[in-house]
């Protein structure tokens, strides 16, 4: 049986999603945890309990929604079961939740449709980075030191968003990317765009929809309103078929020092059509990236979407 597991993770104290010998990892995490409650010794080559994902993250990258798939037998599948009185399935997802550390939340374990292939299947993903900086419109909140990094200019959006145009349409983002081995750095970009949470520019009393909704039978307006968690951040969404190593975060990163006059759009359109990777392209901190979210076609088209891709991928290593 494919089992589809659908979950998220804090990736601050990960080493990325690849599983390393001595290093941690999500990917080992999860394996590990499968493997105890599914009682199959780690080792054991005729059920290998190995993921396949959607998408690697790199260290310190988070998910608020990342995908992949195991197959394993169903017999021992029925090994987590117990004394439950449910289906297996269900019993894994309540004994992973139980198993694993508090930095991985999983969302749901489901058995995955015919042709399902959590990488090959996928028809974008979408990222988010997300800055405070210096123009006003947020403080620094300590809870959010975790995924929203810290900037002590007053970045200009405008700018921003111009380079951001730049990104979208079909490029190779040699400049900003580095290739797998065999590998190209050609992507297609769906959208790109910087924007203001709750851009208004108001008080804790703010009564627009961008800051709270509230009820019509409150006598008055003159009370606290509690601003939501990510108001006046600054934050970058990109959706793309996949994206190559340190692609997002490059791109960020010369987006900022467009935003901050260090360098011009001139320069960004230059690197986006001369793909040449040198240190003025690097990644920014890895602490603002989150995966948000992974899209898959209509259940019937799963297969003829994996073949086609997989394909595509080998056809490019190649060369």
């Amino acid at each position: 049986m494919r089992i589809r597991l659908d979950f998220a993770y804090d990736g601050s104290d990960f080493y990325g999603w690849a599983k390393q010998p001595t290093l941690r990892t999500v990917q080992g995490e999860l394996e590990s945890a499968l493997h105890k409650v599914l009682r199959v010794p780690e080792g054991d080559e005729s059920e290998p309990l190995r993921l396949t994902v959607a998408g690697r993250t790199d260290t310190g990258v988070h998910a608020a929604h990342q995908v992949c798939h195991l197959d394993v037998s169903e017999s021992v599948l029925e090994n987590c079961i117990g004394h439950m009185s449910c289906d297996s399935l269900s019993a894994l997802e309540y004994r992973l939740r139980h198993v694993l550390p508090a930095d991985i939340a999983i969302h749901k374990v489901s058995e995955a449709p015919e042709g399902f292939d959590a990488r090959f299947s996928a028809l974008e993903r979408t990222y988010v980075y997300r800055i405070i900086d210096n123009s006003g419109f947020a403080f620094v909140d300590p809870r959010m030191r975790g995924f929203v990094l810290k900037i002590d200019y007053a970045l200009d959006v405008d700018a921003m968003n111009q380079a951001a145009k730049m990104m979208v349409g079909l490029h190779d983002f040699g400049s900003f990317a580095r290739p797998n081995p065999g590998g190209t750095t050609i992507r297609e970009v769906k959208k790109a765009y910087w924007e203001r949470i709750g851009d208004c520019g108001k008080s804790n009393t703010c009564a627009h929809e961008c800051c709270s909704s509230v009820s019509n039978n409150l006598e008055s307006d003159a009370f606290y309103r509690v601003p939501p968690l990510e108001q006046g951040l600054l934050e970058f969404t990109i959706v793309a078929d996949a994206f190559a190593h340190n692609m997002v975060r490059s791109l960020v990163n010369a987006s900022v020092q467009i935003g901050m006059g260090k360098r011009t759009l001139d320069w960004f359109n230059e690197k986006i059509h001369n793909p040449i990777r040198e240190g003025s392209t690097g990644p920014i901190a890895s602490h603002g990236l989150t995966l948000e979210n992974v899209a898959y076609p209509p259940d019937d088209e799963l297969g003829v979407r994996a073949d086609a891709i997989r394909a595509r991928r080998e056809l490019s290593e190649l060369g």
